[in-house]
């Protein structure tokens, strides 16, 4: 389905990234790995070549306003075209509306709107001018798509997320907007709203997941009553796991969304409906 064409995922190294660059790597796609954690982007490289694929890390800080541009000249260095960019990168830093501080409101909307944005704006000086000029000589355009990844939380807010629904209903915004400017170049941009997950952005707290983030240690998870509360609510009364959520990006990346452009596809398990 995706053979010889080249993806680049952002936040790739673990959960519903890494699922993706296995499930496009399968399909015959070469993928490019993007990490915060090099030796963890190196690791998921090395383990989809190992089973025989196609996949190349390319490390990197996506908030560094230098590395968008960067990931994909080295995805051009090495393919020499890019067709899909799946912008994934992302983490949470809850709170509550009256204890949130600038920082936390700051780094989530740096992460989840403003590097996918730079992405964004960087690969526009690739496809564009390729996109006019296969229109100039009447050829048809390639397969080029953006998937960006947005959340539940963005369609219908969420306690202690005012930063996280910000961002990731900007994303529906940029996606909207990309899908109606750049439709007249073939290129579809769609979004992937992902409800209960199992990652360790969801897992319970006291496993003690952390990230790093500007020498602040960011605590991920969320507690066990919160988790419980959340399977209630769900029709299919369970998370999903990284592979389902993986799988809404392939669709949207996919032949099969040839027509769909400016959507936002709701993975949920039923939640919110």
């Amino acid at each position: 389905m995706f053979d010889d064409q080249a993806v680049l995922i952002t936040g790739a190294a673990n959960g519903i990234g890494l699922a993706a660059a296995q499930q496009f790597a399968k399909m015959g796609a070469r993928v490019f790995i993007n990490d915060l954690d090099a030796d963890a982007c190196t690791s998921a490289a090395r383990t989809i070549r190992e089973a025989g694929l196609a996949a190349w890390p390319v490390p990197g800080n996506v908030t560094d306003p230098e590395i968008p541009e960067q990931l994909i000249q080295q995805v051009l260095h090495q393919c020499g075209h890019l067709n899909i960019l799946v912008n994934n990168a992302g983490f949470t830093w809850d709170g509550m509306v009256h204890k949130m501080t600038d920082e936390q409101w700051y780094q989530i909307q740096e992460v989840h709107t403003m590097a996918p944005f730079r992405l964004i704006r960087a690969i526009a000086q690739i496809w564009r001018p390729l996109a006019k000029e296969e229109m100039r000589l009447g050829h048809s355009h390639p397969h080029r798509c953006i998937v960006n990844v947005s959340s539940t939380s963005g369609l219908h807010g969420n306690i202690g997320q005012i930063n996280y629904a910000a961002a990731k209903m900007g994303v529906i915004g940029m996606t909207k907007t990309i899908a109606r400017e750049w439709g007249i170049f073939g290129i579809r941009c769609n979004a992937v709203a992902f409800g209960f997950i199992d990652t360790r952005l969801t897992r319970p707290l006291d496993e003690g997941h952390t990230l790093a983030v500007e020498g602040t240690e960011v605590t991920l998870g969320i507690p066990q009553n919160v988790r419980d509360a959340s399977f209630a609510a769900i029709p299919m009364k369970r998370p999903g796991t990284a592979e389902e959520a993986a799988a809404g990006i392939i669709l949207m990346a996919s032949p099969l969304a040839g027509y769909i452009t400016g959507h936002t596809l709701e993975v949920t398990g039923g939640l919110g409906i």
